[in-house]
């Protein structure tokens, strides 16, 4: 017998009952974990100060310039990667390498060159971005079916005729798919680095809650980091389950 929907909701629902147990009896401290109530009020505070809505535009802009740089680079990559095999043997190379490398470690160099202003914050998320859009895009232009490609060819199209009915058509699939692993790694890449010498945006809440104290305002950013996250994941599948209309799955 498969459960009810709301069935899912009974172990999170416990889970924060447990912690409001054990933060109201003293068990677990403010100090080391603010309780749900104190998380949630806190959360409300923030709001009507106007700090946690202007902190989050400033980290949202921040993802916006990252992320739309590793779109533009990623797709221009795997384009020409997926398209030409002597851009293949020039690109893919280096970028496999690159991506083997932990990209986090990349935020001391990216200080040394740009500073401790917006475009270190800005290039690690583009880096953590950039890779899941190329690999899934480059992947998806190689793997679409040759027998396409020869009805189109047997159609009368030319080359790029059949690139742009073919070829990038077949991998948008591919690419939508890489866009919300970007997405997701973006946010994380954001967490990372607005955590050096923010003096603005949801990291340098979380360093001025850290340096006092303050798991409720920690928690609450964090929250805010993963709710970002899920939304722009969201409306990725709402473009993806309009733009991939045609296809028989959908």
């Amino acid at each position: 017998m498969t459960p009810p929907a709301w069935a899912r909701l009974a172990s999170p629902l416990l889970l924060l009952l447990g912690w409001q147990l054990l933060s109201s009896t003293g068990l677990l401290p403010e100090r080391i974990l603010a309780s749900p109530a104190r998380i949630a009020a806190t959360a409300w505070s923030l709001t009507r100060s106007g700090d946690l809505l202007a902190g989050l535009w400033v980290s949202f802009l921040r993802v916006a310039a990252g992320f739309s740089l590793a779109l533009v680079a990623g797709v221009v990559l795997a384009v020409l990667a997926g398209l030409f095999r002597w851009a293949e043997t020039v690109l893919d190379p280096p970028l496999q390498m690159l991506k083997a490398m932990p990209f986090l470690g990349l935020l001391p160099l990216f200080i040394l060159w740009f500073g401790i202003g917006e475009a270190p914050k800005v290039g690690l998320v583009a880096i953590g971005a950039l890779f899941p859009i190329y690999l899934t895009l480059h992947g998806g232009i190689r793997g679409v079916d040759a027998r396409l490609i020869e009805a189109g060819r047997t159609l009368g199209l030319s080359w790029l005729e059949q690139v742009r009915h073919v070829v990038l058509p077949g991998a948008l699939p591919s690419l939508l798919v890489g866009i919300r692993y970007g997405l997701s790694i973006a946010w994380l890449s954001l967490v990372v680095a607005e955590q050096i010498n923010a003096s603005s945006g949801l990291g340098a809440l979380i360093t001025q809650a850290r340096d006092f104290l303050q798991t409720d305002v920690i928690v609450v950013c964090l929250l805010v980091y993963a709710a970002m996250g899920l939304a722009t994941d969201a409306l990725v599948r709402a473009i993806e389950a309009r733009a991939l209309r045609w296809r028989p799955a959908a």
